[in-house]
Formats: C-alpha cells, sequence, structure tokens
C-alpha cells in the first residue's frame, strides 16, 4: 500500500501539472518547436496521468476486487488513448515539416 500511495503522489506532483500546463498551452520557451501540437500532448500527458488515481485509488480505499479490476480495465483504455493522441500529435507535426 506505500508504494501505491508513493506513486499516486509522485504522478501528481509532476505530470498533472506538467499535463495541465501544457494543455493549456503553456509551452516551455525552449521548446516550442518540439511541441507545435501542444494541447495535444498535453491531453496525452493528462490521459496517462488518469491511469494511476484510476489504478491505485480502488485498491487503498479497499474496493471490490471486480471494481478495482473494471477500473484498472478503464485505466488501461485510457492508457492507450493516450498513446494514441500523442502518436497522433507527432505524425501532425512530422505532416507539417517541422523538426
Amino acid at each position: 500500500m506505500t508504494w501505491q500511495w508513493i506513486g499516486l503522489t509522485m504522478f501528481s506532483l509532476t505530470l498533472l501539472p506538467a499535463g495541465l500546463a501544457i494543455a493549456a498551452g503553456r509551452v516551455p520557451a525552449r521548446l516550442p518547436a518540439r511541441l507545435r501540437p501542444a494541447r495535444a500532448y498535453g491531453w496525452a500527458i493528462l490521459a496517462l496521468y488518469a491511469t494511476a488515481p484510476l489504478n491505485a485509488v480502488p485498491r487503498l480505499t479497499g474496493a471490490s476486487p471486480q471494481f478495482s479490476l473494471a477500473l484498472t480495465a478503464v485505466a488501461g483504455i485510457v492508457a492507450v488513448a493516450g498513446c494514441l493522441l500523442a502518436a497522433l500529435a507527432s505524425l501532425r507535426r512530422a505532416g507539417d515539416g517541422a523538426r
């Protein structure tokens, strides 16, 4: 249980603020060419972040195994969606001719 709390805290302190900032369009000044479709990358990061609470919170609250398994499956779907969104944003960036 301790490792789940540690993991959830670390993801909340790193991925959540970064994803929110990038989704809001606030890209660091030194990275504008690499993150051209910034909002798409921000949403992808937020989707990947969402897997941590969807997986950890039911287990930490002592939910039934069936409910935990269902939310873990939902977390997997959300993670795949985040990866696809990041891949599509990369393809879009490559199609624009950006490097």
